[in-house]
């Protein structure tokens, strides 16, 4: 199970930014309507087989970013949990997009204030940098949390103070 999935990836950053990243260098860029279709299982019939080849790479370097993102995830929050969790909370969902975002731009070395890239993978790190640390909880789906039982509440009415047997 991954953290992320391919269609969440089409969702956001999107297929055109990941034909952009997810292009062999010395190729042309990977035709993002064919890869969007590919990240979300669609029909590829109507491109030819050197694009659906090229599409298929793009896919491959995406699910290695996948793999390592998991690993890197698993490395934080396996102190702390039975990793691969059941079911993937929202929030480690997002923190894993941007993982892979960053780890498909291997070459950005902006800063945190003014690249998005950057400052999103940094926030990750950081909160699951927390999570291993257990000052950052995953929520209300967070596996680690104790269930607490429900109290049990009990009244006593003890003695009467006032009623027809104490009247004068």
């Amino acid at each position: 199970m991954s953290y992320v999935t391919l269609l969440q990836l089409a969702e956001s950053p999107g297929a055109l930014e990941l034909a952009q990243v997810a292009s062999t260098g010395h190729e042309a860029v990977v035709d993002a309507e064919l890869l969007d279709v590919s990240l979300r299982g669609g029909d590829r019939s109507a491109w030819a087989s050197p694009e659906v080849a090229a599409a298929d790479e793009a896919l491959e370097r995406i699910n290695a970013a996948i793999v390592e993102t998991d690993g890197l995830i698993e490395g934080y929050i396996g102190g702390r949990y039975t990793v691969p969790l059941a079911s993937v909370p929202v929030i480690l969902a997002g923190w894993a997009r941007a993982i892979v975002r960053y780890k498909l731009h291997p070459w950005r070395d902006g800063e945190e204030r003014t690249d998005p890239v950057v400052r999103d993978y940094r926030d990750a790190i950081k909160f699951l940098s927390l999570i291993a640390e257990g000052k950052f909880s995953l929520g209300a789906s967070d596996p680690a949390q104790i269930p607490t039982a429900p109290a049990d509440v009990r009244f006593s009415p003890g003695a009467k103070v006032f009623g027809r047997e104490y009247l004068p």
